[in-house]
This record gives C-alpha cells, structure tokens and sequence, in this order.
C-alpha cells in the first residue's frame, strides 16, 4: 500500500479538483430546494433515532468508511523512524489546533464580528468552529501528501495514530473547550456520534480492508479508487440536505459564510506554518515537513459536520459553521502546498540529516 501511495501520480482527481466548486453549487441547490418544497425537508429532517438524522447518517457512513479503508494501522511500527515529525504533527493536532481555533473565535465571532453576525447564534457558530477543528483529516492528506512528493509511509501511520488518539480523544476534546465557552455539551449525543461516526466505521472499514488486502494489494487500491468519489458524492448531497434548512437564514445573511471563513482560514495558516517550522527546527528531512504540516492544518470536516448536526440540529449556526470548512479547505489546502513546494530550498538549507 506504502508503494502504492509512493507511485501514484501526484495530482488532484477531477471531484478534489473541483470540491469548491461543487460545495458552492450544492449551497445554491440546497437554498433553492428548500425554498421550493420545505416540507419535503422538515420530513427528513424529523426522521431521528436520539437526535442522529437517519438520512445524514447514512450519507456520513458513505463518506468515512471508503476514507478509513485507507488507513493502515500496522504501520504504526514504524513511528520511531521519524519521531520527530510525528512529535510534532501530534503536538499541533492535539495540543495546539482545537485551542487556537477556540481562540480565533472567541476573538472574531464574539468581538471583531459580532456586530454583523446573527446574536442568538455565536455561541454555535464557535461551536462549530471547535468541532471543525477538533479532529485531524483523514483522507484528503493522502492527496496533499502526493502533491509535495511526501514520505508515503509517515503519512500512512501519522493517520493511523491520529485515529487512534480520535477515538478516545475527540469528545473530551470537544467537551472541554465548549464548557470553557460555556456552551451546554449534550454528552450522550457527543458520545453517541463518536461511536457512530468514528469507533463502528473504523471497525467495518478496517474489516472490508482486511478482507480486500487478502485478495491482493492491487485489488485494495483499486476498490479504494472506486470508493473515492462516492465519498465526495455523499458529502455533496448532506451539503444540500444542510442548505435546504440553512437556506433562510443565509440568504436573510449572506455576509455570515464570508466571516465565519476568516478564522478557519487564519487557523490553518497558523498551524501549517507552525508544524512546517518546528520540523525545520527540530532537522527533520522535508519529505516528512510537508506532510506534518498538511496533516497539522487540515480538518476532519466530515465528521465536524455530522456531529455539528447531532448534537446541535439542521438549522444551527454550528452545523453552518462546519460547511464553511468545507466550501474553503480545498483553495486554503492548495495554497498551504504551494508554499511548501516553493519553500523546499529554504527548508533545507538548514535542515539537518534524520
């Protein structure tokens, strides 16, 4: 699998290429169909079993399960290779990303726009933007990773252990900086959505892998290659599903989506950069930097989204604040590459030998 990843071309498919694209597309479906048949969207959306959407469930299982099938939980062996690069990426993951987005809303959405967003919804839209950042990517650093000629092998096990601290960490997580901002934590919810949307699709994902990768690895990769857009297919379509009953309330606000994308984009920014200079500093070879540095900035979005719409509803600030996440990881990601790629020369002008 490791040489699988080191082989394949180092580009975008046409879905990744163009997922703003499509995000911004289903934001005007989803608008336009919620205003043309509301009842249509009031019926899905009351089809709940403890406050988890039947039909968003579904479409989140479509999304998680192909992106789990990819990670490889052997590879964790090998993380004393490069123990700097995972000391690091674990470091910003963990300890910096869910804080420092916590802080950049509480300084934006509560004080620099607080007079341009919607009163009665700050408190959600901080907690969605704690949830977006709550949890690591899983899937779309494989791509990043390619795209700055990364250490396949880092990147495979770096996702293997940040889904393992997942499990176990991301409703703390979450608890904790949403009782600092002193916003009610439904607890069995949280807890029900870790076990649905992270704990039984790695155990089903993990099975399927197994039983592919005893057919062969080729068979592996090309099942994961026929997965791949339907992921992206059940992302766009729970998009709709969000846009149907958030239609109101953006077009009553359009300037919302723009504000909420500004402390997304800064946190990115913030730890790409921070993860990419400690790597720097600590001498680690560039082909593990770069993918530290994507994996560092970038979110768990699917999983943000549908615990934003489980424990806070459809039509909530949080569940908002998630798809912003989506609409620009894509554009904020490409850049983060950009500057990698540009800056190998300067990283290893002073980058020691691992």
């Amino acid at each position: 699998m490791s040489a699988a990843l080191q082989a394949a071309p180092a580009r975008l498919g046409t879905f990744e290429r163009g997922l703003s694209l499509w995000v911004a597309l289903c934001i005007v479906v989803g608008i336009v169909l919620g205003r043309i048949a509301p009842d249509a969207f009031r019926t899905l959306g009351a089809f709940q079993i403890a406050h988890i959407n039947l039909a968003v469930g579904v479409l989140i299982w479509i999304m998680i399960v192909p992106m789990l099938v990819r990670v490889d939980f052997s590879a964790l062996a090998a993380v004393r290779r490069h123990w700097r690069g995972f000391g690091v990426t674990l470091f910003v993951n963990w300890a910096v990303k869910p804080f420092s987005m916590a802080l950049l809303g509480w300084i934006f959405v509560r004080h620099v726009f607080a007079a341009w967003l919607p009163a009665a919804q700050l408190d959600s839209y901080i907690a969605g933007l704690i949830l977006l950042a709550a949890a690591p990517c899983t899937a779309m650093v494989f791509v990043w990773s390619q795209l700055v000629r990364g250490e396949a092998n880092f990147t495979l096990t770096q996702v293997a252990l940040n889904d393992t601290i997942m499990v176990f960490a991301f409703a703390p997580i979450v608890a904790l900086l949403l009782g600092v901002a002193a916003i009610h934590v439904p607890w069995a919810t949280l807890l029900l959505s870790v076990l649905l949307y992270i704990v039984v699709p790695l155990v089903i994902a993990q099975g399927l892998r197994n039983g592919l990768l005893r057919r062969g690895p080729m068979v592996l990769e090309s099942a994961l290659k026929r997965m791949q857009p339907w992921s992206l297919v059940a992302l766009l379509a729970t998009l709709i599903l969000l846009f149907g009953f958030q239609g109101e309330a953006i077009l009553r606000q359009p300037l919302v989506i723009a504000l909420l994308a500004v402390p997304i984009t800064l946190q990115v920014l913030f730890n790409a950069g921070l993860a990419y200079g400690l790597n720097r500093w600590t001498g680690e070879a560039h082909c593990v930097a770069g993918p530290s540095a994507l994996i560092g900035a970038s979110n768990f979005f699917e999983l943000a989204v549908a615990t934003a719409i489980s424990v806070f509803g459809f039509t909530s600030g949080a569940a908002l604040a998630t798809v912003v996440g989506v609409l620009i990881e894509v554009p904020v990601m490409l850049a983060v590459v950009s500057v990698v790629n540009r800056s190998r020369g300067w990283y290893e002008r002073r980058a020691i030998s691992p």
